[in-house]
């Protein structure tokens, strides 16, 4: 039998629920924000990622899925989201209709890796990018922002860690510090951060090796050393935040495994997903437009894996999700009762009341036991003596009672026991014409 490919999972339809309810919640909270969703197709030029992402990152190096085509260096099934926000951005000239473009996105990405707990080859992210301004108020929305959201879905124990890494004068100035400080130390880093060490040193900062982050243990440190414009910009950064009362810790050894980034990063942390523990991710990113062929537009965004965040929420989310069932079940028996009742099904949809039929005719006996899998209210039976009297029963499945009812008023009837359950209980939604 043909399975999923390694690296990809089906999401089944009770699963499906939790992932509605987080993207519900994503568009809410940040439609409050002023943000509008943007959709980007799910591959792109393979020169988009090298110039963004770049070219010494694992994820050009090594992650990503390219199809060759002729003349070209190919496409590519996008590993991340930014870059195409920005490709979008420039080429349908958005930096004209307003100084300051909102956008968010939902999908999935795809990278090439070891599948583990979390990490998967077809992975989807929530992701908000903010392009136009370099104020630091515009990288404490963004963090703001992503706090809201994580309490509105009642994550707690959510940790935020902030970090500068500088801009493109002291960034590269820092790296031949770091350099520096770690060449008499490489024979000791690993094969991974002795590669890295050469390409993109910064990286090594990243590497969660033991003896990679022992040998990390006095290097001088990005906050340390940025210019005095990054120090100022990370100051304010600091300073809004605390007003703001979101909590985050200063993590100096902070990098992200982008090139791209400026300024400031951040990462959000959870304890329940072991030892890959970021949910979200980003931070500034001042020179990528420019860098892809357009403006100098300063920008600042983050990713979150939608995955990591729901093995996040597994317990807080328990009770909140109740399925949905139908209000009632059409029993039939025969098939002229079957009939009646796929035509009353139809008049029910119409009304947006939540009805399920038994297809095949069974006994009445199957069919109530199905009712009761399905957790209905009422059960409306129909068969050859209810035709005869022009009349169905309707059976409470709660209180076992049942009653006779006209067929020609069912529906007002079925309408009418609608409202009395919704006089009870907000278990229910109450149907279109009842709002």
């Amino acid at each position: 039998m043909i399975q999923a490919v390694r690296g990809t999972n089906d999401i089944l339809p009770q699963e499906v629920m939790r992932w509605r309810f987080l993207e519900e919640k994503a568009r809410s909270v940040f439609g409050r924000y002023g943000y509008e969703e943007i959709r980007t197709p799910i591959f792109e030029e393979t020169e988009l990622f090298i110039r963004s992402v770049g070219e010494t990152t694992d994820i050009v190096e090594k992650q990503m899925y390219t199809i060759p085509e002729e003349g070209g260096m190919g496409i590519t099934l996008r590993p991340e989201a930014t870059a195409p926000v920005v490709r979008s951005f420039l080429q349908h000239n958005l930096a004209h209709e307003d100084r300051v473009q909102k956008l968010f996105y939902i999908g999935p990405m795809f990278r090439h890796e070891r599948p583990q707990k979390g990490r998967l080859r077809q992975f989807h992210q929530i992701g908000v990018e903010v392009l136009g301004s370099g104020h630091p108020s515009l990288d404490v929305e963004v963090i703001d922002l992503l706090s809201s959201f994580l309490s509105e879905m009642g994550l707690s124990g959510a940790h935020f860690k902030v970090n500068s890494v500088g801009c493109r004068v002291c960034k590269p100035k820092y790296g031949e510090l770091l350099k520096e400080s770690l060449k008499s130390k490489v024979h000791a880093l690993c094969g991974n951060c002795q590669r890295r060490f050469e390409k993109n040193v910064l990286r090594v900062l990243d590497c969660k090796n033991e003896i990679c982050q022992a040998a990390l243990e006095n290097i001088p440190l990005l906050p340390d050393v940025i210019c005095q414009d990054c120090r100022n910009h990370f100051d304010q950064v600091e300073l809004l935040l605390a007003e703001l009362g979101v909590s985050f810790t200063l993590a100096p050894k902070l990098v992200r495994g982008l090139d791209y980034y400026t300024r400031t990063i951040f990462e959000v942390t959870h304890a329940n997903l072991g030892a890959q523990d970021a949910i979200a991710a980003g931070g500034r990113y001042d020179h990528l437009v420019e860098s892809l062929g357009g403006p100098s537009v300063c920008a600042v965004g983050f990713g979150m894996g939608m995955e990591r965040m729901l093995l996040a929420l597994q317990n807080e989310l328990e009770g909140k999700i109740l399925p949905v069932r139908p209000f009632l079940f059409l029993a039939s028996l025969g098939e002229q009762a079957f009939q009646l009742n796929f035509l009353l099904q139809k008049e029910l949809r119409k009304l947006s009341i939540l009805s399920e039929i038994d297809y095949e005719a069974k006994s009445f006996k199957s069919q109530f036991r199905r009712a009761n899998k399905l957790g209905v209210k009422y059960v409306l039976i129909r068969g050859e003596d209810e035709i005869a009297r022009k009349v169905v029963k309707l059976k409470n499945m709660v209180s076992g009672m049942e009653e006779e009812v006209s067929a020609e008023h069912v529906v007002e009837i079925i309408l009418s026991q609608i409202k009395n359950q919704l006089s009870k209980t907000n278990e229910l939604t109450p149907p279109t014409p009842l709002k």
